[in-house]
């Protein structure tokens, strides 16, 4: 931010009686001022930080602008598991910027233009620290254009994903992705921070006869001829182009790549609907295309009727035979538009991730350490499901679950020792973040009532939608909707470590 000068006062000289102010004293006065006015007109470039200062994630995301649109024109040869391309993000200063950094893990970067001017770069761990040719002002919109390639690396052996490989998945025809928290930036350079949203677009070029299946709606395919790697001469490819057109966290991009049975339509609310299965599901489960289209048309109206207008273009699903070493994959995952499935998955599983539509999606975390506002949310919404589809009772779910935890904690079973709204990097998907969080909002829910409770949720999407959220204001909105001092309630349910009575 510019530094503000106070505006200057007249000089005023104590005189005599009868005695004139000096005429020279009172020019070197107005002379004064011609540096000040210069000096503040004139930037200061500094470096951008080289992360957030999120405590979880201490380098992930970076300072010193705000990314507004990615485009990202990519090929990929599954053969050799190889990802080339060039990424053109548009963002605007939020300093005058001498250097700034984006988040990339691995990958081999060929060259880097800002504003269409080559610029220097260096690698520094997962950093990628960029110096433009001339420093760049505050609040100028800017272009950086990076050209890379190579391998994208799974993340493995991390507990952080119940220990299950995440990121850029390599399948035998294509790639399934799942980046949450930290897994987009080891297939594309990324402000990778849910905090600093944006929209997308994707161009991705695959060997004819795959298809690609990424955010928000569909642009179309081109055919041609490409060659994926310098020795491999040109063979006939497709390109397929989408575009996600609402701001969108990072951790959310996916491109999936393979051999798709699709089934579009619309929900009976109207919602487009997009449905991608791969076909070797469907040898074991035949129907599991009309499975997913229909429990996602279920869903998404549903949700669309409790907590307000779906925040996306397009609902659906794509649904992967996805594994890591022949292993089959335990996740799913909320990808924004249509969520990721690494297997044909319950009807309560497919309702979750529907949820985060609304609750981690449109509404992000600020911070890692909030994405009980994700897990809790759409863990209630899933109890909720099931009530509606002739299930178990929110309540008696609630108390089932409450019931089912002991303390101390059993071995290897952290659940109250974790703090819902603080549950620590390597434990922030903890069963306390899930199921402790639902407990929470059923409770509050009986606290305050139906009518408040519903008047809240859809309060906190339309506040936040498209943006970030903390917990705290959540638990502000809360006592503001309700008219109650929850305090007590909220230091209970989601920043102890002791098991609360209820």
């Amino acid at each position: 931010m510019a530094t503000r000068h106070p505006r200057h006062r007249p000089f005023r000289l104590g005189t005599a009686p009868g005695r004139a102010l000096p005429i020279a004293l009172a020019a070197v006065t107005v002379v004064a001022l011609a540096p000040a006015a210069s000096a503040a007109a004139r930037p200061h470039y500094t470096p951008g930080a080289e992360g957030v200062g999120d405590a979880y994630f201490p380098l992930e995301g970076n300072g010193g602008y705000d990314a507004r649109h990615y485009s990202l024109k990519l090929a990929y040869d599954p053969d050799y598991d190889q990802l080339d391309g060039t990424v053109t993000l548009t963002a605007r200063a939020t300093q005058d910027l001498s250097r700034f950094d984006l988040d990339l893990s691995g990958m081999d970067v060929a060259r880097v233009k800002v504003n269409g001017k080559r610029a220097s770069f260096t690698r520094k761990g997962q950093e990628l620290v960029i110096t433009p040719a001339k420093g760049l002002r505050e609040n100028s919109r800017f272009t950086v254009e990076i050209a890379y390639g190579g391998v994208p690396q799974t993340i493995v052996g991390s507990p952080i994903v119940f220990g299950s490989p995440y990121g850029f998945l390599h399948t035998p025809d294509g790639a399934f992705v799942g980046g949450e928290p930290n897994g987009a930036s080891t297939w594309f350079p990324v402000n990778d921070h849910p905090s600093d949203k944006a929209t997308y677009d994707y161009t991705v070029t695959v060997p004819k006869g795959l298809t690609v299946v990424a955010n928000g709606l569909p642009g179309g395919k081109r055919t041609g001829v490409t060659a994926f790697s310098r020795r491999a001469a040109k063979a006939p490819s497709d390109t397929f182009t989408w575009r996600e057109n609402r701001p969108m966290a990072s951790y959310l991009t996916t491109i999936d790549i393979g051999k798709w049975t699709v089934k579009e339509g619309r929900t009976p609310g109207g919602l487009n609907n997009y449905v991608a299965v791969d076909p070797t599901l469907l040898a074991a489960q035949p129907t599991a295309v009309d499975f997913f289209y229909d429990t996602t048309a279920q869903a998404t109206d549903l949700w669309n009727d409790t907590f307000g207008a779906y925040p996306f273009e397009t609902t659906g699903a794509i649904a992967d035979d996805a594994r890591y070493n022949d292993q089959p994959l335990g996740f799913s995952l909320e990808t924004q538009s249509k969520p990721v499935y690494s297997a044909v998955r319950s009807t309560g599983t497919i309702a979750h991730e529907l949820a985060h539509q609304w609750f981690g999606d449109a509404v992000s975390p600020q911070r890692w350490k909030d994405v009980w506002l994700n897990e809790s949310f759409a863990t209630w919404a899933q109890w909720w499901w099931a009530e509606k589809n002739g299930g178990r009772t929110v309540a008696d779910q609630a108390r089932l679950t409450y019931n089912a935890r002991v303390y101390p904690d059993p071995a290897g079973n952290p659940f109250w020792s974790v703090k819902t709204a603080d549950p620590q990097r390597d434990t922030m998907f903890n069963q306390r973040v899930y199921s402790g969080g639902g407990m929470a909002l059923q409770f509050l829910r009986e606290k305050i009532g139906d009518e408040k409770f519903f008047t809240l949720l859809r309060t906190w999407y339309k506040q936040h939608r498209y943006g970030n959220a903390t917990s705290e204001q959540f638990v502000a909105l809360s006592q503001q909707v309700s008219g109650q001092d929850l305090t007590a309630f909220w230091n209970a349910w989601i920043y102890s470590t002791t098991k609360p009575a209820i």
